[in-house]
């Protein structure tokens, strides 16, 4: 089995409403930078620019589903990103 490329990703909180269920920040891979609004309560999770969006947006919901109850504004967070281009 053929392992796929892995880069680490970096993120940060930038801001958290719990009575609106939402989560708001950064995160980055390689060269490239994101915003993301993760309304847990919803499921649904919002990422700009589109450029890249596809390369992130699964590992950073996985990242959010297992560990969104952990996360502290400010705090700043690591995860692996594995795809092909």
């Amino acid at each position: 089995m053929v392992k796929l490329p892995a880069t680490t990703a970096r993120l940060q909180v930038l801001n958290q409403d719990l009575c609106l269920g939402l989560y708001k920040g950064q995160v980055w891979a390689g060269e490239f930078a994101w915003i993301f609004h993760w309304h847990f309560r919803q499921g649904k999770l919002h990422v700009e620019p589109s450029l890249g969006r596809a390369l992130i947006e699964d590992a950073l919901l996985r990242f959010l589903l297992r560990c969104d109850h952990q996360l502290e504004v400010g705090g700043e967070y690591n995860f692996l990103v594995r795809a092909t281009v």
